[in-house]
C-alpha cells in the first residue's frame, strides 16, 4: 500500500490526514474517510485506511482535531474531544472541510465518498450524514455515539446510514438506539442498525479491554461488523 500525508485546511486550522491507496487499483477510486476515536488519528485509523485500500478504495484517515493532535490518557482524550462535543456546529464545519478535502484527493472519485468512524468517530460519521455533506453516499458508525447535534431542523438525509452497535454499550444505551432509529426514520434516511448482543463499547479495538469503563473488544462482533461494512460499501458505490 502507498501512504502519504495529506494536509488540508478548515479555515485557519491545518489538518494532517493520511491517505492510503493501492497503486494497482483502478482509478478513479471511491474515497472512504476514516474518522477517529477520542484519542485522535493514530495507528488504528491508519490500519483501517490500509484495509480499505486493500478493497480497492482510497482510505483517508481524517484529522478531526487539527494539527495532528492526539491524546495518550483518558484525561487528554477527553480534553481533545469535549470542545467538539460541546460545539457541534464547529464539529460539523470541521467534518465538512474533511469531506471537501476527500473530494480533492488525487486519483479519487470526487463524487463517490463514504465515511466510517469509531466511537467519537462514529458520531462524526453520523454527523456527516445529518449535514448532507456533498458527495457522501453512505456512512457507517462503529460503536458510535448517537446524540443528535441540535443545531437546527434536520433536512431529509440522502446518505445511506449503517450503525454497527454493541447492545450493552453504556455510552449508547438501548433507549438511545431506539431514539436514533426514530430520528433516522423521521429524516427519511435509508438506515440500518446492527446490534450485537453481549457487546460493549469499542468492540473493534483489541486494546480497549476495560469493562469497568464500558469498553471490551469482541472478536465476533468485530468480524461480523467488518463483513457487513464490505457489503454496505459495495452497495453504496454501486453504479
Amino acid at each position: 500500500m502507498q501512504r502519504e500525508h495529506y494536509r488540508y485546511m478548515d479555515g485557519a486550522v491545518a489538518c494532517e490526514g493520511i491517505v492510503v491507496r493501492n497503486p494497482k487499483a483502478a482509478t478513479p477510486a471511491p474515497v472512504v474517510m476514516v474518522l477517529h476515536a477520542w484519542a485522535g488519528r493514530g495507528a488504528f485509523e491508519e490500519e483501517k485506511a490500509a484495509y480499505l485500500a486493500s478493497l480497492g478504495y482510497i482510505g483517508f484517515a481524517v484529522d478531526v482535531y487539527g494539527g495532528g493532535r492526539t491524546g495518550s490518557t483518558k484525561e487528554e482524550n477527553s480534553a481533545l474531544m469535549t470542545p467538539f462535543m460541546q460545539d457541534r456546529a464547529m464539529l460539523r464545519t470541521r467534518l465538512l472541510a474533511a469531506a471537501s478535502a476527500a473530494s480533492r484527493i488525487q486519483g479519487g472519485a470526487s463524487t463517490s465518498i463514504a465515511a466510517i468512524g469509531f466511537c467519537f468517530g462514529g458520531l462524526c460519521a453520523l454527523a456527516l450524514a445529518r449535514a448532507n455533506a456533498p458527495h457522501v453516499r453512505g456512512v457507517a458508525s462503529f460503536h458510535g455515539l448517537f446524540a443528535p447535534p441540535a443545531i437546527g431542523a434536520q433536512s431529509p438525509i440522502s446518505a445511506k446510514v449503517l450503525a454497527l452497535h454493541g447492545y450493552d454499550d453504556p455510552m449508547a444505551t438501548p433507549d438511545q438506539m431506539v431514539s436514533f432509529a426514530a430520528e433516522m426514520s423521521g429524516a427519511k434516511a435509508n438506515w440500518e442498525v446492527c446490534a450485537y448482543g453481549g457487546t460493549m463499547h469499542a468492540f473493534t479495538n483489541p486494546q480497549a479491554n476495560d469493562p469497568s469503563f464500558g469498553t471490551m473488544f469482541s472478536a465476533q462482533a468485530n468480524a461480523r461488523s467488518f463483513r457487513r461494512l464490505e457489503d454496505f460499501l459495495a452497495e453504496v458505490f454501486a453504479r
